[in-house]
């Protein structure tokens, strides 16, 4: 199978990439001038906010597997710009190109609103507002009307293999002023991949698919597994179910978390 990865290069694309070689899969990873591409993958040049350059790299692919977002940085146009006109760009050359192409879109589990009364679902409300979620709820859509064979995942707070997600979230999380006791949902980047290799079956064609681990931790866990400080509070908790996500349709569609906590990939040396 021959697919197109975007994104490629970013944290979670240059972990994944790899490990789909592995697999067997021949990999093609979308990049701009001057940027080199993950062992295993092949380089095609190109932007999504190029049009005209995305023709060459869809064409003969089975999948698309579109990874690329912009989310760190205030610049809110370049973010909707990105996140979705960059979107849009990708489904008109599947759809020019190999309209039977299977497309897979990576989305996040912040599109959720915060006050839902139990973990969130995905067919539960998204009116977000940040540029950053918003977009990506925005992106979903078009992808959803486009008429292709495709799917959603809604990954949960992604780290390991030494991303530095983890060891960061402890500030992150304070500047949002985070309870300790509120609970994160994660998934490990071992299972990005483990995610995505199912998606490439079709058991996941047209559905959005929260993937999550096993065991959302609270933040003060978190902060306690990296070692960082973080404030305590006895204060009721707001929101509970603020950034826990249900995993029951990505377990009944076969999804099996490789690594099922961060506690085990805290054991392994995974982080």
């Amino acid at each position: 199978m021959t697919i197109l990865v975007t994104g490629g290069t970013g944290l979670v694309g240059s972990r994944l990439l790899p490990r789909l070689a592995r697999a067997g899969v021949d990999c093609r990873a979308l990049v701009r001038p001057g940027k080199g591409v993950p062992a295993g993958a092949t380089r095609v040049e190109g932007d999504l906010l190029d049009p005209g350059s995305l023709a060459p790299a869809v064409k003969g692919v089975e999948a698309v597997v579109h990874l690329a977002a912009v989310f760190r940085t205030t610049d809110a146009d370049l973010v909707w710009r990105s996140n979705l006109e960059g979107t849009r760009n990708l489904i008109a050359a599947v759809k020019a190109h190999v309209p039977q192409a299977r497309f897979i879109m990576a989305s996040t589990g912040v599109v959720y609103d915060t006050d839902l009364p139990r973990p969130a679902r995905e067919d539960d409300s998204t009116a977000a507002t940040a540029p950053y979620p918003a977009s990506k709820v925005a992106a979903e859509r078009e992808l959803h009307d486009s008429g292709l064979t495709w799917c959603v995942l809604r990954f949960a707070f992604v780290y390991g293999d030494g991303d530095g997600h983890l060891q960061a979230a402890p500030e992150l999380f304070s500047r949002t002023d985070r309870h300790p006791a509120q609970t994160v949902s994660l998934v490990h980047e071992r299972d990005i991949a483990t995610a995505v290799e199912l998606a490439l079956t079709g058991v996941m064609d047209g559905r959005i698919v929260n993937i999550v681990d096993e065991a959302p931790v609270t933040v003060h866990e978190i902060a306690s597994i990296v070692g960082a400080s973080y404030k305590v509070s006895a204060a009721p908790l707001p929101n509970p179910w603020a950034g826990h996500m249900d995993g029951s349709l990505a377990r009944e569609l076969g999804f099996r978390a490789t690594v099922p906590t961060v506690y085990q990939a805290a054991r392994d040396r995974i982080l």
